[in-house]
């Protein structure tokens, strides 16, 4: 997909304007380089993943009888839990090979396999319930429920009040105060986005839209 990407915007410069020979070549040489160096990153990266999922079919297959498996889901927003039952260890292995993306740990001494899903999306109780606000330091907040309840799901960064309260009509600070309700991924992006602006120092690292 990358090269494809690189091999597009190629074929455009060459449309726009007219290049020598050698600056062609140039091109070239670089496009196969930015190539090579994305395979042998994605070299590296998979034996990380094929050992991790080595040891533990190993550790399955030296395992007799059946194990407890429960599913752990990690969304953006809320976590849930739910129980797959009891399987065999070659019908953990396979439920390991069909979703190589879960992490899994092996808990021998309560006989039983813990699968970690990650999701970039909301839980179906966030999606009921999260509110967007501000906290009593003054920190952008996810909340389950409304602000005033103060259960926190997750800090995000310290907002700058004051220049909030120079630059914002008073219905959107009181909307802030009350909580802005986030039904969906795109409404938690955009108001993670536009209050990011407000974030007390520009230069820090603040969190990023999730996709």
């Amino acid at each position: 997909m990358i090269e494809f990407r690189l091999w597009k915007n190629l074929k455009k410069r060459l449309r726009n304007k007219r290049r020598p020979m050698w600056t062609l070549g140039a091109i070239v040489f670089s496009l196969m380089a930015a190539t090579l160096a994305l395979s042998a990153e994605n070299a590296l990266a998979a034996p990380d993943l094929a050992g991790h999922q080595s040891s533990i079919v190993k550790t399955l297959e030296k395992h007799d009888g059946p194990l407890s498996v429960n599913l752990h889901r990690v969304y953006v927003c809320g976590e849930e839990s739910k129980p797959l039952g009891r399987m065999m260890s070659k019908q953990i292995v396979e439920l390991l090979q069909a979703h190589p993306e879960w992490k899994a740990v092996i808990d021998p001494e309560q006989s039983m396999v813990h699968f970690e899903q990650t999701i970039e999306d909301m839980s179906e109780h966030c999606k009921a319930n999260a509110y967007m606000g501000v906290d009593k330091k003054g920190n952008l907040t996810l909340f389950d429920g409304v602000p005033k309840k103060e259960k926190v799901v997750r800090t995000f960064f310290q907002l700058d009040v004051r220049y909030m309260e120079s630059s914002l009509p008073q219905d959107k600070l009181d909307l802030l105060t009350k909580g802005i309700r986030i039904n969906d991924m795109d409404e938690y992006n955009s108001v993670l986005s536009t209050y990011s602006d407000y974030a007390i120092e520009q230069n820090q690292k603040v969190m990023k839209p999730a996709y």
